[in-house]
This record gives structure tokens, C-alpha cells and sequence, in this order.
């Protein structure tokens, strides 16, 4: 590992012993971008199979239809998202997010919340059952989220409809392009065009109890995560922002994506909000760092690899100077469990 690894390691080791990495609410992500839709949610129906397009709504952004009562769309912003939601009669939403649901604005709606958060790369076999065997059995309608709706959520989606037999393959491929999803997650289109119609023996394998938090078991396995995604970004970096030779399993705006998504959800725990500004802003700084990192990985062809080598520099930078805002001021970690959700009702039609 060179000189510019080890400053990250050491000082996300310092940042991460002085925080808690999972956070009961979504507070302090960045904030998603104003909606143009009506204000009143009844206004706003939702999509339909047929709808070619993306839809917005009060609180909801990139909202596409998978079936003829399952949407993926972006995070449900305040009281205005579940509203819409409300008015759309959704029972069920399904964060694929990594930051924890907003239980307490879904209670108050009567919207049950189901956890099961996914990478920018793709999910394994267990998973896919997990969301699958949810979608079919829990009542609908059902909205299944990321943050921004248009990757992981869409990836998601469109796996189970291919699963559920709502949807071919091809036809699940092109609702991810609807939905946005860059072609460069490759994983999560290769998610989707292996996917097959699954028996119901099948998924009956996954466990109909579903979590309504999921959270990482422990500091360690958080400062891992950090430390890993860096050092596949610095194979990456060293390859010329290309898919290392050696490494043919890297795909470079995943690495990117999935980096941001840990600053974001390092931002938006508690103790992050009880730090001086000073702190909050560099975590700010290097959270719009990874995010531009992530928005040139995903054109194609991808950025420019001398701007992408820059601001990695300015990425690793600024980690050091939040490393000596924060090794004065340590408290010890502690770990957090998942909390499950209730037993799962009889299957309902789609």
C-alpha cells in the first residue's frame, strides 16, 4: 500500500473510533433535489408499465413502475414522501438503501418498512431470494427504494420481476434504462439478465421474517469496509481508472459509488450531528469529493483520469485533516444489531 493508503487507513481508523457508523435516521444525507411536482400528492398519480418515463412526486424522485403495484424510486423525503405514498396506497416499502428507514414517519402512515440494503455491484443468490420472497408475500403495494432511485433500487426491481415472472429479461433490462441505472453498474445489470423465473419452493427457502433495520454488526467490520473500498480504488487508480487487469471483478463507478455511500452514512449518524461544524464540513467536503468521483465514473466513456487522480488526492487530503479534528476527541464504539420486523402475512396477488 503506498503513503497516500496509509494516511486513509489511519485516519478513517481515527474518524471511525470516534463515531458510530449506523443511524436511526436518514438526517444529514445529502439532500435530494427539490421535486417540480404538485403539491398536494393526490395530484400526482403513480406510474403505470406503461409510463416511458421517470416520475416525480411530492417527496419521490425517478418513481418507475416494475409491476402493476410495485414502484422503485428514490428515498422517501420527509412528511411529503409518505404522504405521497399514503395516497398511493403502498403497504410495504423496501429500502435496498444502506442508511437506516425512517420508521417513525412509515408508522405513522401505517406503512410497514422491510431492510434489506444491497451494494452498487450487484447481490448475492441469498439476497435476490430475500427481496423476492418479500415482494410476493408482503401486502402491496410495495415501493422499493435506494437513495436516489435510479441504481440499486432499479437493479433490485427489476431482478424480482424477472423472478416473479412479471417481466423478460429484455424488458426488465430496459425499465432499469428508464429508471436511470448508468451502464457502468455492470453488476447490478448482471444481476437482472441472469435472473429466471424461480419456483415457489424456491423462494420459499428465504426466511419470512424480514428486518425492519438492518444494521452493520460492529465497528470493525465498518472501518473494513472504508479501508477495502479505498485500496480497490487505488488498484483502480493505478490501472488508469480502468478495470485492473489483475482484478477483472473491480468495476471502477461501483468502487466510487460504494465510497460515497459510506461518507454519506458515516454523515448521517447522531454523533456526526454533535460534532463542531468545522468537522461536519470536511466530512461534507469529502462526501461531494467521492460523489464527483462517482458522477465521472459513470458517463461513458468515463472522466478524465488526470481529474479523477486529483481529486482522490483532495479525497485522501481531506480525510487527514478530519483525522486531526477528530483524534482528540475518541469515545468508545459500540455496535448496533438488526431489528426485525413482524411475522409475514398470507401471499397477496401482485
Amino acid at each position: 500500500m503506498n503513503n497516500n493508503g496509509l494516511l486513509w487507513r489511519g485516519s478513517w481508523i481515527a474518524v471511525l473510533h470516534a463515531t458510530v457508523w449506523a443511524s436511526a435516521t436518514t438526517a444529514g444525507s445529502p439532500p435530494l433535489p427539490p421535486t417540480t411536482a404538485p403539491i398536494s400528492p393526490a395530484q400526482t398519480p403513480p406510474p403505470t408499465t406503461a409510463t416511458d418515463a421517470p416520475i416525480d412526486a411530492p417527496g419521490l424522485l425517478n418513481v418507475v413502475a416494475y409491476g402493476p403495484s410495485v414502484w422503485s424510486g428514490s428515498v422517501p423525503v420527509g412528511d411529503a414522501g409518505f404522504a405521497t405514498l399514503k395516497a398511493w396506497g403502498v403497504q410495504t416499502v423496501i429500502s435496498v438503501d444502506g442508511a437506516a428507514p425512517d420508521l417513525t414517519r412509515a408508522n405513522a402512515a401505517g406503512i410497514r418498512y422491510v431492510h434489506l440494503p444491497i451494494g452498487y455491484d450487484g447481490f448475492d443468490d441469498a439476497r435476490k431470494l430475500q427481496l423476492v420472497r418479500a415482494v410476493r408475500d408482503l401486502p402491496k403495494p410495495i415501493y422499493i427504494h435506494c437513495h436516489h432511485g435510479k441504481h440499486r433500487s432499479a437493479g433490485a426491481a427489476a431482478t424480482i420481476a424477472v423472478s416473479l415472472g412479471w417481466l423478460t429479461t429484455e424488458a426488465a433490462l430496459a425499465r432499469m434504462k428508464t429508471s436511470g441505472t448508468a451502464p457502468n453498474y455492470a453488476g447490478l445489470y448482471t444481476c437482472t439478465a441472469s435472473a429466471s423465473l424461480l419456483t415457489a419452493a424456491t423462494i420459499d427457502q428465504a426466511s419470512p421474517d424480514f428486518p425492519s433495520v438492518t444494521r452493520p454488526n460492529g465497528l470493525v467490520e465498518a472501518m473494513l469496509a472504508i479501508d477495502d473500498t479505498n485500496d480497490r480504488l487505488t488498484a483502480i487508480e493505478r490501472a488508469g481508472w480502468k478495470v485492473p487487469a489483475d482484478h477483472s471483478d473491480l468495476v471502477p463507478v461501483a468502487e466510487a459509488a460504494a465510497l460515497a455511500d459510506h461518507l454519506r452514512l458515516l454523515a448521517a449518524s447522531p454523533e456526526i450531528a454533535a460534532r463542531p461544524t468545522s468537522f461536519r464540513d470536511l466530512l461534507a467536503k469529502s462526501q461531494s469529493i467521492a460523489q464527483r468521483l462517482e458522477d465521472q465514473l459513470s458517463t461513458v466513456p468515463s472522466g478524465d483520469p488526470a481529474r479523477l487522480s486529483a481529486d482522490m488526492q483532495a479525497l485522501q487530503a481531506t480525510c487527514k485533516e478530519c483525522h486531526a479534528s477528530a483524534r482528540n476527541q475518541r469515545s468508545a464504539p459500540r455496535d448496533v444489531s438488526a431489528t426485525s420486523g413482524a411475522a409475514t402475512p398470507p401471499p397477496t396477488a401482485p
